[in-house]
């Protein structure tokens, strides 16, 4: 029987010198797990209720389960749950594309499990004679389909302005978070609290393709038409988001105007996470807080 190393075991501790951050395969289980919660909040609340008539208990509902997903799973994913938010960090450097292709991925299915639950739930209602009929009152839609007739140009700049704001607060509450991982959570939450209650006036605008793609799927047949929009909208917003955030970085004075590269190690990545003696991947100079940034990301602080 082999003897724990003290260092390792010290390391594993909440208050150990230093955490070992999880890989890959964790990172997809909490991305994916956050996702299903994010998405049973987000479209069971109003589903059950009527968001027309008071849009904002469905609202703050999915703002909440934003901050609660984030706080619960964000130091082991970084707390994206959504694609946009992911294509962000990509376009900011701060995730490689192979594990931003993985989290889209787990994003989607996580999600897609989601509603698949409260679809179920909706079949075993007596006095819902169609589930996908119900579904529509929650799923995205333009023109005859929005709340409002809103016009697909309506819909397409509110989703890209939208996702573009979400992905920004995101990054730039991460990248200063200096409380133990709440003001990012926080933050998050209560923007995209704010601005559900503004999509959902409108056409029930998501600003997450997970979400959209999932709803779409139990709804009928025009949705899968429309959902292309809110695929592709929210990700034009995180582009916008995540290269301004990459800008600002490389000309930011703290930094010396050299830039930081802020992308997780490729062990990271692979899930080859374990080994002893690992090196720190962010690689730059100044003042702290591109290491507090990589913390945040890589799971480090919670």
């Amino acid at each position: 029987m082999s003897t724990p190393n003290p260092a390792r075991r010290d390391a594993l501790l909440p208050g150990g010198p230093a955490a070992v951050r999880p890989g890959l395969l964790p990172r997809l289980a909490a991305e994916g797990v956050g996702s299903m919660f994010l998405a049973v909040a987000g479209l069971g609340v109003p589903l059950f209720s009527i968001p027309q008539s008071s849009p904002l208990p469905a609202a703050l509902a999915a703002g909440l389960a934003v901050t609660a997903a984030m706080l619960a799973f964000g130091h082991v994913s970084g707390g994206h749950f959504n694609p946009a938010i992911t294509l962000g960090h990509l376009l900011a450097g701060r995730i490689h594309a192979g594990a931003a292709a993985a989290y889209a991925a787990v994003q989607l299915a996580g999600a897609a499990a989601g509603a698949l639950v409260l679809y179920a739930v909706l079949r075993t209602l007596p006095g819902i004679a169609d589930s996908r009929t119900a579904f529509d009152t929650v799923t995205a839609g333009f023109g005859e389909h929005s709340i409002i007739q809103a016009p697909l140009t309506a819909v397409l700049l509110l989703e890209v302005l939208g996702a573009a704001i979400i992905v920004a607060v995101f990054l730039g509450a991460a990248a200063r978070d200096r409380t133990g991982g709440i003001a990012a959570p926080v933050a998050v939450g209560l923007a995209f609290a704010a601005l559900l209650q503004l999509g959902q006036s409108v056409g029930n605008l998501p600003f997450n393709p997970a979400r959209a793609a999932a709803s779409a799927l139990f709804s009928s047949g025009w949705a899968m038409e429309q959902v292309w929009v809110f695929l592709a909208a929210p990700l034009v917003g995180a582009a916008i988001a995540g290269l301004l955030s990459r800008s600002f970085l490389a000309v930011s004075p703290a930094h010396g105007g050299t830039g930081v590269d802020l992308e997780p190690a490729p062990e990271m990545l692979t899930g080859n996470a374990g080994g002893e003696g690992r090196k720190d991947s962010v690689r730059g100079v100044g003042d702290g807080t591109a290491n507090e940034a990589q913390e945040f990301f890589e799971g480090k602080r919670g």
